[in-house]
Protein backbone atom coordinates (compact mmCIF):
# COMPACT_ATOMS: atom_id res chain seq x y z
CA UNK A 1 0.00 0.00 0.00
CA UNK A 2 1.72 3.06 -1.26
CA UNK A 3 2.14 5.87 1.70
CA UNK A 4 1.49 9.76 0.71
CA UNK A 5 4.65 10.15 0.43
CA UNK A 6 4.95 7.62 -2.83
CA UNK A 7 1.68 8.95 -4.21
CA UNK A 8 3.30 12.25 -4.51
CA UNK A 9 6.38 11.44 -5.41
CA UNK A 10 5.01 9.57 -8.49
CA UNK A 11 2.05 11.97 -9.29
CA UNK A 12 4.40 15.37 -9.50
CA UNK A 13 6.68 14.27 -12.08
CA UNK A 14 3.67 13.13 -14.21
CA UNK A 15 2.09 16.37 -13.96
CA UNK A 16 5.58 18.25 -14.83
CA UNK A 17 5.58 15.93 -18.22
CA UNK A 18 2.28 16.41 -18.83
CA UNK A 19 2.79 20.68 -18.96
CA UNK A 20 0.69 21.59 -15.81
CA UNK A 21 2.30 25.06 -14.73
CA UNK A 22 2.27 23.94 -10.46
CA UNK A 23 2.39 19.90 -10.07
CA UNK A 24 3.55 20.14 -6.39
CA UNK A 25 0.65 21.83 -5.41
CA UNK A 26 -1.55 20.55 -7.97
CA UNK A 27 -0.90 16.96 -6.28
CA UNK A 28 -0.73 18.07 -2.88
CA UNK A 29 -4.35 20.01 -3.63
CA UNK A 30 -6.03 16.85 -4.92
CA UNK A 31 -4.52 14.21 -2.44
CA UNK A 32 -5.94 16.73 0.37
CA UNK A 33 -9.15 16.67 -1.05
CA UNK A 34 -9.76 12.87 -1.67
CA UNK A 35 -8.77 12.27 2.06
CA UNK A 36 -10.96 15.49 3.33
CA UNK A 37 -7.92 17.02 4.93
CA UNK A 38 -6.05 20.14 3.94
CA UNK A 39 -2.16 20.75 2.64
CA UNK A 40 -0.70 20.99 5.87
CA UNK A 41 -2.01 17.78 6.81
CA UNK A 42 -0.53 16.33 3.71
CA UNK A 43 2.71 17.48 4.62
CA UNK A 44 3.17 16.54 8.20
CA UNK A 45 1.82 12.76 7.23
CA UNK A 46 3.87 12.17 4.73
CA UNK A 47 3.77 8.29 5.63
CA UNK A 48 0.15 8.00 6.07
CA UNK A 49 -1.69 5.38 4.31
CA UNK A 50 -4.29 6.23 2.15
CA UNK A 51 -6.90 3.34 1.84
CA UNK A 52 -7.72 1.50 -1.34
CA UNK A 53 -10.77 3.98 -2.34
CA UNK A 54 -9.02 6.99 -1.33
CA UNK A 55 -5.63 5.95 -3.87
CA UNK A 56 -8.39 5.01 -6.60
CA UNK A 57 -10.13 7.98 -5.83
CA UNK A 58 -6.76 10.16 -6.42
CA UNK A 59 -5.39 8.33 -9.19
CA UNK A 60 -8.66 8.88 -11.13
CA UNK A 61 -8.60 13.16 -10.62
CA UNK A 62 -4.61 12.49 -11.50
CA UNK A 63 -5.48 11.17 -14.76
CA UNK A 64 -7.92 13.48 -15.53
CA UNK A 65 -5.36 16.57 -14.20
CA UNK A 66 -2.75 15.23 -16.97
CA UNK A 67 -5.34 15.81 -19.67
CA UNK A 68 -5.28 19.15 -18.42
CA UNK A 69 -8.81 19.16 -16.72
CA UNK A 70 -8.40 22.37 -14.36
CA UNK A 71 -8.34 21.72 -11.34
CA UNK A 72 -11.12 23.85 -9.67
CA UNK A 73 -13.28 21.43 -11.62
CA UNK A 74 -11.77 18.44 -10.26
CA UNK A 75 -12.39 20.34 -7.07
CA UNK A 76 -15.84 20.75 -7.44
CA UNK A 77 -15.14 24.69 -6.10
CA UNK A 78 -12.97 27.56 -6.28
CA UNK A 79 -12.07 30.63 -4.11
CA UNK A 80 -13.13 33.81 -4.68
CA UNK A 81 -12.69 37.08 -2.44
CA UNK A 82 -11.84 34.62 0.31
CA UNK A 83 -15.43 32.44 -0.14
CA UNK A 84 -15.41 29.34 -1.57
CA UNK A 85 -17.82 29.35 -4.89
CA UNK A 86 -19.13 26.07 -6.14
CA UNK A 87 -17.47 25.67 -10.17
CA UNK A 88 -19.14 23.21 -12.80
CA UNK A 89 -17.94 23.22 -16.62
CA UNK A 90 -20.42 25.15 -16.74
CA UNK A 91 -18.80 28.24 -16.25
CA UNK A 92 -15.73 29.74 -16.60
CA UNK A 93 -13.33 29.47 -12.81
CA UNK A 94 -13.11 32.66 -10.51
CA UNK A 95 -9.92 34.42 -11.55
CA UNK A 96 -8.07 36.26 -9.20
CA UNK A 97 -7.40 39.54 -11.04
CA UNK A 98 -11.22 39.92 -11.30
CA UNK A 99 -11.38 40.50 -7.15
CA UNK A 100 -9.74 43.87 -8.07
CA UNK A 101 -13.00 45.03 -10.24
CA UNK A 102 -15.45 43.80 -7.88
CA UNK A 103 -13.01 45.54 -4.79
CA UNK A 104 -13.17 48.60 -6.92
CA UNK A 105 -17.15 48.67 -7.82
CA UNK A 106 -17.74 47.79 -4.15
CA UNK A 107 -15.34 50.98 -2.63
CA UNK A 108 -17.97 53.17 -5.55
CA UNK A 109 -20.66 51.46 -4.50
CA UNK A 110 -20.35 52.08 -0.74
CA UNK A 111 -19.80 55.78 -1.39
CA UNK A 112 -22.31 56.17 -3.65
CA UNK A 113 -24.64 53.90 -1.51
CA UNK A 114 -25.49 52.08 -4.46
CA UNK A 115 -29.11 50.28 -4.04
CA UNK A 116 -29.59 48.19 -8.09
CA UNK A 117 -26.46 46.70 -9.54
CA UNK A 118 -26.85 44.24 -12.92
CA UNK A 119 -24.10 41.69 -13.17
CA UNK A 120 -23.73 40.96 -16.71
CA UNK A 121 -22.45 37.37 -17.73
CA UNK A 122 -22.94 35.80 -14.52
CA UNK A 123 -21.35 32.61 -14.77
CA UNK A 124 -20.18 31.03 -11.41
CA UNK A 125 -22.40 34.38 -9.87
CA UNK A 126 -18.56 34.90 -7.94
CA UNK A 127 -19.14 38.49 -8.64
CA UNK A 128 -22.88 38.97 -8.11
CA UNK A 129 -23.05 36.89 -4.62
CA UNK A 130 -19.44 38.66 -3.63
CA UNK A 131 -21.56 42.50 -4.26
CA UNK A 132 -24.48 41.03 -2.15
CA UNK A 133 -22.17 40.09 0.59
CA UNK A 134 -19.85 42.82 0.41
CA UNK A 135 -23.36 45.43 -0.19
CA UNK A 136 -25.84 43.89 2.14
CA UNK A 137 -28.06 46.90 1.78
CA UNK A 138 -28.09 46.21 -2.36
CA UNK A 139 -30.33 44.04 -5.01
CA UNK A 140 -28.22 42.69 -7.53
CA UNK A 141 -29.80 41.25 -10.71
CA UNK A 142 -27.32 38.54 -12.55
CA UNK A 143 -27.93 37.51 -15.86
CA UNK A 144 -26.47 35.05 -18.13
CA UNK A 145 -27.16 33.67 -21.45
CA UNK A 146 -26.62 30.01 -19.90
CA UNK A 147 -29.64 28.65 -18.22
CA UNK A 148 -27.11 26.05 -16.94
CA UNK A 149 -24.57 28.68 -15.53
CA UNK A 150 -27.48 30.39 -13.53
CA UNK A 151 -27.84 27.60 -12.10
CA UNK A 152 -24.60 27.63 -10.53
CA UNK A 153 -25.19 31.31 -9.27
CA UNK A 154 -28.42 30.26 -7.83
CA UNK A 155 -26.29 27.13 -6.00
CA UNK A 156 -23.88 29.44 -5.03
CA UNK A 157 -26.24 32.37 -3.65
CA UNK A 158 -28.43 29.58 -2.20
CA UNK A 159 -24.71 28.32 -0.19
CA UNK A 160 -24.14 32.42 0.89
CA UNK A 161 -27.26 33.33 2.03
CA UNK A 162 -28.26 35.64 -0.39
CA UNK A 163 -30.78 34.24 -3.02
CA UNK A 164 -33.29 36.45 -1.99
CA UNK A 165 -31.25 39.95 -2.64
CA UNK A 166 -30.23 38.24 -6.26
CA UNK A 167 -32.27 37.90 -9.53
CA UNK A 168 -32.01 35.54 -11.82
CA UNK A 169 -32.39 36.48 -15.89
CA UNK A 170 -31.57 34.40 -18.73
CA UNK A 171 -30.62 36.43 -22.15
CA UNK A 172 -28.72 38.28 -23.99
CA UNK A 173 -26.60 40.85 -22.22
CA UNK A 174 -28.73 43.89 -21.12
CA UNK A 175 -32.37 42.44 -22.93
CA UNK A 176 -33.80 40.56 -19.65
CA UNK A 177 -33.03 43.60 -17.58
CA UNK A 178 -34.55 45.61 -20.34
CA UNK A 179 -37.84 43.59 -20.32
CA UNK A 180 -38.11 42.98 -16.60
CA UNK A 181 -37.79 46.75 -16.25
CA UNK A 182 -35.27 46.59 -13.66
CA UNK A 183 -33.76 49.91 -15.02
CA UNK A 184 -32.28 52.57 -13.86
CA UNK A 185 -29.73 50.43 -12.27
CA UNK A 186 -26.90 52.54 -10.02
CA UNK A 187 -24.16 50.21 -11.83
CA UNK A 188 -23.79 47.09 -14.26
CA UNK A 189 -20.59 45.33 -14.14
CA UNK A 190 -19.60 43.15 -16.95
CA UNK A 191 -16.46 40.17 -17.09
CA UNK A 192 -17.90 39.64 -20.48
CA UNK A 193 -16.20 37.10 -22.95
CA UNK A 194 -13.20 38.75 -24.52
CA UNK A 195 -11.48 36.23 -26.57
CA UNK A 196 -10.97 36.93 -29.79
CA UNK A 197 -11.18 34.37 -32.60
CA UNK A 198 -7.77 34.72 -33.82
CA UNK A 199 -6.02 34.29 -30.14
CA UNK A 200 -8.29 31.17 -28.78
CA UNK A 201 -5.91 28.48 -30.10
CA UNK A 202 -3.19 29.62 -28.38
CA UNK A 203 -4.82 29.40 -25.19
CA UNK A 204 -4.25 27.13 -22.60
CA UNK A 205 -5.62 23.62 -22.76
CA UNK A 206 -7.01 24.07 -19.86
CA UNK A 207 -9.22 27.15 -21.03
CA UNK A 208 -9.15 26.53 -24.39
CA UNK A 209 -10.54 22.63 -24.28
CA UNK A 210 -12.37 22.35 -21.16
CA UNK A 211 -13.77 26.31 -20.27
CA UNK A 212 -17.15 27.03 -22.21
CA UNK A 213 -16.32 28.62 -24.95
CA UNK A 214 -19.48 30.66 -24.51
CA UNK A 215 -17.98 32.26 -22.01
CA UNK A 216 -15.08 33.08 -24.23
CA UNK A 217 -14.96 33.96 -27.49
CA UNK A 218 -16.05 37.35 -28.72
CA UNK A 219 -15.88 37.53 -32.46
CA UNK A 220 -12.55 39.28 -34.38
CA UNK A 221 -11.06 41.24 -32.29
CA UNK A 222 -12.59 39.97 -29.02
CA UNK A 223 -14.62 43.26 -28.54
CA UNK A 224 -18.16 42.00 -30.33
CA UNK A 225 -19.99 41.92 -26.70
CA UNK A 226 -18.44 44.44 -24.98
CA UNK A 227 -19.29 47.47 -28.05
CA UNK A 228 -22.82 46.37 -27.86
CA UNK A 229 -22.69 46.66 -23.90
CA UNK A 230 -21.35 49.93 -24.07
CA UNK A 231 -23.62 51.21 -26.41
CA UNK A 232 -26.72 49.62 -25.17
CA UNK A 233 -26.03 50.41 -21.36
CA UNK A 234 -26.65 54.39 -20.95
CA UNK A 235 -30.46 54.13 -21.16
CA UNK A 236 -30.30 51.47 -18.42
CA UNK A 237 -28.44 53.45 -15.77
CA UNK A 238 -28.98 55.54 -13.37
CA UNK A 239 -28.17 59.85 -13.98
CA UNK A 240 -23.78 59.25 -13.38
CA UNK A 241 -23.62 55.20 -13.49
CA UNK A 242 -21.14 53.14 -13.24
CA UNK A 243 -20.32 50.97 -15.61
CA UNK A 244 -17.33 47.96 -14.68
CA UNK A 245 -15.54 46.33 -17.40
CA UNK A 246 -12.88 43.48 -17.65
CA UNK A 247 -11.07 43.13 -20.90
CA UNK A 248 -8.33 41.05 -21.80
CA UNK A 249 -4.87 42.07 -22.70
CA UNK A 250 -3.85 44.28 -24.89
CA UNK A 251 -7.53 46.16 -25.78
CA UNK A 252 -8.14 48.07 -22.78
CA UNK A 253 -6.43 51.18 -24.82
CA UNK A 254 -9.37 50.51 -27.51
CA UNK A 255 -12.39 49.84 -25.01
CA UNK A 256 -11.32 53.47 -23.53
CA UNK A 257 -11.08 55.25 -26.89
CA UNK A 258 -14.78 53.70 -27.59
CA UNK A 259 -15.74 54.76 -24.25
CA UNK A 260 -14.75 58.23 -24.98
CA UNK A 261 -16.49 58.33 -28.35
CA UNK A 262 -19.34 57.47 -27.15
CA UNK A 263 -19.57 60.25 -24.77
CA UNK A 264 -18.84 58.61 -21.02
CA UNK A 265 -16.81 59.75 -18.92
CA UNK A 266 -13.42 57.77 -17.97
CA UNK A 267 -12.92 56.98 -14.07
CA UNK A 268 -10.56 54.86 -13.48
CA UNK A 269 -8.14 51.81 -15.29
CA UNK A 270 -6.83 49.39 -12.92
CA UNK A 271 -4.06 46.90 -13.92
CA UNK A 272 -4.34 43.50 -12.79
CA UNK A 273 -1.16 41.52 -11.02
CA UNK A 274 1.04 41.29 -13.73
CA UNK A 275 0.31 45.01 -14.35
CA UNK A 276 -1.56 44.56 -17.40
CA UNK A 277 -4.78 47.08 -17.56
CA UNK A 278 -7.37 44.83 -17.04
CA UNK A 279 -10.79 46.81 -15.85
CA UNK A 280 -12.46 50.03 -17.10
CA UNK A 281 -15.02 52.09 -14.49
CA UNK A 282 -16.46 54.75 -16.51
CA UNK A 283 -19.60 56.50 -15.71
CA UNK A 284 -22.68 57.10 -18.20
CA UNK A 285 -22.88 59.90 -20.90
CA UNK A 286 -25.45 62.83 -19.45
CA UNK A 287 -28.74 63.09 -20.80
CA UNK A 288 -28.82 66.88 -22.80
Amino acid sequence: MPTIHKLLTEAIPELEAAGVATPRLDAEVLLAHVLGKDRGWVWVHPEAVPSVEDEERFRALLARRLKREPLAYLLGEWEFYGRPFFVTPDVLVPRPETELLVEAVVAWARERRAAELADIGAGSGAIAVTLALELPDAQIVAMDLSPHALAVTQRNAERHGVLDRLTLLEGDLLEPIRQAERAPLDAIIANLPYIAEEEYPTLMPEVREHEPLLALRAGEGGLALIRRLIADAPPLLASAGLLALEVGMGQAERVVSLLKETGWRLLRVIEDYGGIPRHILAIAPRED
